[in-house]
């Protein structure tokens, strides 16, 4: 059997032990095709959960809604408060942890309330290779991982949703607002505002790959190498649009968009592993 045909079958098997679920639910290319499968396994109890807050950007709670009614799986969606949250806001190499530390805990209570006894989320074995704190709050809360736990990866993930005929299957990849701002910088509602519309913007100039990395007065750019061009051609409706949103300077990545970026500079151990750093705990010592 083809190595990915085990890895399905590794996950069937892990959704059928668990009985009923509760999906955390961003409607991106991960959980989209964690939630399919699930209600494939198991009709009728799994319930997917969508948590929207200022750092969620507008327009995927329309997608996730749609993707859902199509999938035909039970969809609550709930609100956030990370920004009530003063150590969130603080924006520390640590803000991942407090985001799903409130998420994770929302999530168990309407689990409980919803006689499901398992809260899984759609972390792909990818996710380990990244700088990811909010892996602890999952393990301290006792979130399981399925796609981790059966070995897939985000290509596997890709091309199993395609073979399923789910739309999501050369989606861009998703991240919070919130990651798009350098540790040190603290987090503002008018700031992940302006974020979400540069980013809106320049999908209008038919860019797939995007980040808007926000430095208060100055905006990089990040885009796949294909759309560098791109951006230099419409340069001055670029320039004009976010300054219009506030940014004084205007940069463009040349390495183009890489996952985690913002985690380059954060110091890493002998080993080398971004899950394994010793991180500052102090927000002066991680300011970009």
């Amino acid at each position: 059997m083809p190595p990915r045909k085990n890895k399905q079958k590794r996950l069937t098997a892990i959704l059928q032990e668990m009985r009923q679920v509760l999906i955390a639910f961003s409607g991106g290319v991960d959980s989209t095709f964690l939630v399919y499968l699930a209600n494939q396994v198991l009709p009728g109890k799994v319930l997917a959960v969508t948590a929207v807050s200022e750092t969620y950007p507008v327009k995927e709670l329309k997608e996730a809604k749609a993707l859902a009614k199509k999938i035909g799986v039970r969809h609550l969606i709930i609100k956030t408060s990370e920004l009530e949250n003063k150590k969130f806001k603080a924006n520390t190499v640590e803000r991942c942890y407090f985001c799903k530390k409130e998420l994770f805990s929302r999530l168990k209570k309407l689990a409980r309330e919803n006689y499901l006894g398992i809260v899984a989320d759609a972390a792909n074995i990818d996710d380990l290779q990244d700088y990811r704190p909010g892996s602890r709050a999952s393990k301290e809360l006792g979130i399981r991982h399925p796609l981790q736990e059966a070995g897939l990866t985000k290509k596997d993930i890709r091309q199993m949703s395609r073979m399923f005929g789910l739309p999501t299957w050369n989606k861009p990849a998703l991240a919070c607002l919130a990651s798009r701002i350098p540790y040190g910088h603290e987090i503002k509602r008018k700031n992940l505002a302006r974020i979400d519309r540069a980013e809106e913007f320049l999908r209008t100039l038919k860019l797939r790959q995007i980040r808007v990395r926000d430095y208060g007065t100055m905006a990089r750019i990040e885009v796949e190498p294909s759309g560098l061009l791109k951006i230099l051609k419409n340069r001055k409706k670029v320039i004009r649009y976010f300054k219009q949103l506030g940014y004084l300077y205007i940069s463009l990545d040349l390495a183009g968009y890489r996952m985690g970026s913002l985690n380059e500079e954060l110091p890493v151990t002998a080993k080398g592993s971004r899950n394994e750093r010793q991180l500052p705990v102090s927000t002066k010592s991680s300011k970009k």
